[in-house]
Parts: C-alpha cells; structure tokens; sequence
C-alpha cells in the first residue's frame, strides 16, 4: 500500500518489519486474544496481528487508509473513526484485552492519559510513542522528567520502557526518535477518584518550581500537615519529589468532594 502521509494527522509509516515484530511480539499474544490497535496506517502491526488469530479490532481516523486497509485486511474489523473521540467505555466488558499502537507525537499523551485512566480491562498495552514522552511516563520520583503523566500513568499501570527506536524506520522519517512501552496492570491499585488526581496534578505542576506548602497555600489545613508529616515528608519540597501514592492521598485530602 502506498500512501502519502498526512502531516496534519502526524503520519508517520513504520516500515521496519523486525521493529513491528518486537511491537507484536511484546503484546504476547495467544490464539483468540482480543486485540485493539490504534491508528494502523499502513498496516504493518495490521498484518502480523492477523496472522497471530486475534480478535483485532483497529481505529483509524484517515478515511483514505481505513477504505483501503479494509480490502487488504478484512479480518481487522476497522472502524473509521479519531481515537480522541472514541468511547473507551464500551471495552469495559472484556477483561483481557490487549490494545497496541504506533501513536501519532500530537496525540500521544492525550491518549495514554484516557486509555490508561477508561480501560480498566487491559491485560496488557504497547505503545510507541515519542521517546521524551516515553521517558517522562516512566521516569521516577525525584527526576526532572518525573511530571503529571508520569503520575497519572504510574498510579494506574505499571509501565516499561522496552526499547528506543530510530527515525529511519519511519516514513517519512520523524525528527525525534521514538520509544516502544508496555503497560500491565498494577499488582495492586490505589483507592483514588481520578477527578480528584487530575486537578491535584494540574495544580502542583503548574507551579512544580514553588514547594508543596506555597502551592497548598489555599487548600491547607491540619489533615493536610499531619499527612505529610506521617509521610516524612518535608513541607518544603517540590511536587516531583512526591510518589504517586503521595499525590492519591493528597487528591483524596485537598479535593475529597470529588
């Protein structure tokens, strides 16, 4: 299949198949798996996901590609439709699925941020996506990478980075290189409200500069101190010194209505 990639849509073509195989690969896969991919494009994780016998479902915002994907892979059950606006709900019936893409850079975070948050059933997720974003995902407390995805990500799967990937592999090649991570559930999940977390991260890390007790300023009160101080947290450090179990318990504290 050949197809000029749409710059608006962040098209980038895989066309290592060794890279595709690893993506597959890491999925570890078995006979009858339900399987969602994200933004197949050309088809080159498509096709070898066919040949494993998966229940492949894939979501495809080009009109253009999704028509012809569906006459070169009519087994993946392809629906046309921007992944941004799909109802993540509707997976919440299967309780092992595995969902995989090569996300496109100007909407990476946005999806990891919904798919990770909705699909409470994912066995098991691989994604590539831009390597500082990667990295950011997996970075830990304490690091100057570690920010609000890194927490929202960490506080509901356990995330790997597996391997880096090279702009030539693409077309057309990407100026940054890429990295593949693979999501797994957590052995064992907080109590938190995800609304609670998110205005908990969007607050401290607009500030991620000031320490915690400036930026609390106007949440603060006893409950808050005796938290952080039962957490031996000293209250003039900085929000990428807290762990994500220290931000669900802050969420739960500052904004406990939610």
């Amino acid at each position: 299949m050949s197809y000029r990639a749409k710059k608006s849509l962040g098209q980038n073509f895989l066309t290592d198949g060794n890279i595709a195989g690893k993506i597959v690969d890491a999925l570890g896969l078995e006979h009858g798996d339900d399987v969602l991919e994200i933004g197949p494009g050309q088809g080159a994780l498509t096709k070898l996901l066919i040949l494993r016998q998966v229940n492949l479902t894939a979501l495809e915002k080009d009109w253009n590609l999704c028509l012809a994907l569906k006459k070169s892979c009519p087994q993946a059950g392809l629906i046309c439709i921007d992944a941004l606006k799909y109802d993540w709900a509707k997976l919440h019936r299967l309780h092992s699925l595995k969902i995989v893409g090569n996300l496109p850079y100007n909407i990476g975070t946005r999806l990891i941020w919904d798919i990770t948050a909705q699909v409470s059933g994912m066995k098991c997720g691989v994604f590539m996506l831009q390597k500082e974003v990667a990295q950011r995902i997996v970075s830990p407390p304490g690091s100057k990478k570690f920010g609000a995805i890194s927490v929202w990500v960490q506080s509901h799967v356990r995330a790997e980075l597996l391997f880096n990937v090279s702009p030539q592999v693409f077309r057309p090649k990407p100026k940054v290189e890429s990295a593949v991570l693979r999501f797994s559930p957590l052995e064992k999940k907080g109590i938190f409200s995800d609304s609670a977390l998110a205005k908990t991260l969007s607050l401290m890390f607009q500030s991620r500069r000031k320490q915690i007790k400036s930026i609390l300023k106007a949440h603060w009160n006893v409950t808050i101190e005796n938290c952080l101080d039962e957490r031996s947290l000293d209250l003039r450090c900085r929000p990428e010194d807290l762990s994500p179990h220290d931000f669900q318990v802050l969420s739960s504290l500052i904004f406990s209505d939610d």
